[in-house]
């Protein structure tokens, strides 16, 4: 795909109807497989065009692992800091229609992630969660799932406070430069966290 090419616009606060363009898949078509443990270099004002520019699809996709099999982005409406998704590259609605292969990749990645997550983010306690259909609050008909820190708000006696479970409740949107950042902290992260694996030879 080149460089300059603009995927169709996503509205993340509305379900898209069927027949619309899945935009997973846009993010998956427009954002080849790169070696997680030497990721491509982030893009700059001042550098060449990179295979991660977030400016491929509108809104921007911010992609912190892509592999043959799947893809992990920054929600663009995150319920915390931090907020990823993570899918299968081919269009999968639900778990059950993932393959074999693919639930093993997504079941390793999550490990690798979970870890990432906590480094870059400094939060111990996190969500995986994981819908399938709308009843369940699926938004987006392409499986997922979200790796959500959750940062200890009781101790600052922030007791009246709570999150947001299943994708639903006040969600903030995408700060880009911000999100930017975090992408290439996360990325570098699971580079190290691939680093330790290897030693420990549990990869």
């Amino acid at each position: 795909m080149a460089e300059d090419s603009i995927v169709q616009s996503f509205d993340p606060g509305t379900i898209p109807a069927d027949g619309e363009p899945c935009p997973f898949c846009n993010i998956a078509a427009a954002y080849a497989p790169f070696d997680p443990s030497s990721p491509p270099p982030s893009p700059t004002s001042s550098s060449p065009p990179s295979s991660l520019e977030p400016n491929k699809l509108a809104p921007p996709a911010f992609v912190v692992l892509s592999t043959p099999s799947l893809i992990a982005f920054l929600d663009i409406l995150p319920l915390s800091y931090g907020h990823l998704l993570l899918c299968p590259r081919s269009h999968r609605p639900k778990l059950t229609d993932v393959t074999s292969q693919e639930a093993a990749d997504l079941g390793a990645s999550l490990r690798i992630l979970s870890a990432a997550l906590v480094r870059a983010t400094g939060v111990n306690d996190w969500n995986v969660v994981q819908n399938n259909g709308a009843a369940a609050a699926q938004v987006v008909n392409h499986v997922h799932y979200h790796l959500i820190p959750r940062p200890e708000i009781r101790a600052s006696g922030r007791f009246r406070e709570s999150f947001t479970m299943f994708g639903r409740g006040v969600r903030q949107e995408l700060d880009d430069d911000e999100a930017a950042e975090l992408a290439e902290r996360l990325r570098g992260c699971v580079r190290v966290v691939l680093e330790e694996e290897g030693r420990k030879g549990r990869l």
